[in-house]
């Protein structure tokens, strides 16, 4: 069963992401005030996603909430289909289920509470970025990149 590190990797990407969100968020309380950890570049600033990554397209309606979610899902199942049908190596199994688990920890967000908890910030060298996201955003970014980088490659 190959496909278990699949799974693996998808299950630790949305546990992950669960845990840090409700850490931050209702144990921390960063809603209250921002956290400095590593200033300025990292920082822990309260956010409510209702777009996709990094706060893009902003939609506060619930017709976008539930279009946002069928999009996650959507996309979660297209990968998982595609590295069903094709001969992945670990790698990009590890690659796919990081997208997936990532995807699926934001929807979560949106089917409890209308947006998605985000609370990283990250700035350097004189430039502040005012956007917040959170590890989920960091797992389907890496996921992503990692199957357009993997694909294609000999099984391992």
């Amino acid at each position: 069963m190959r496909y278990r590190l699949l799974l693996w990797a998808a299950l630790a990407a949305f546990l992950i992401d669960q845990i840090s969100k409700y850490l931050v968020v209702h144990v921390m309380r960063v809603a209250e005030g921002n956290i400095d950890v590593l200033p300025p570049l990292l920082v822990f600033k309260y956010g409510e996603n209702r777009g996709i990554n990094f706060g893009l397209f902003q939609g506060n309606t619930e017709a976008a909430r539930w279009a946002l979610i069928g999009v996650s899902v959507a996309i979660s199942i297209g990968v998982l289909l595609w590295l069903w049908r094709s001969a992945p190596s670990k790698l990009m199994l590890i690659c796919g289920g990081l997208l997936i688990g990532g995807a699926m920890g934001n929807v979560i967000d949106r089917l409890l509470y209308g947006y998605v908890l985000d609370f990283l910030n990250m700035s350097c060298c004189g430039i502040s970025n005012p956007f917040v996201f959170n590890l989920a955003d960091v797992f389907i970014f890496a996921g992503a990149i990692g199957l357009v980088l993997f694909e294609g490659k000999k099984p391992s």
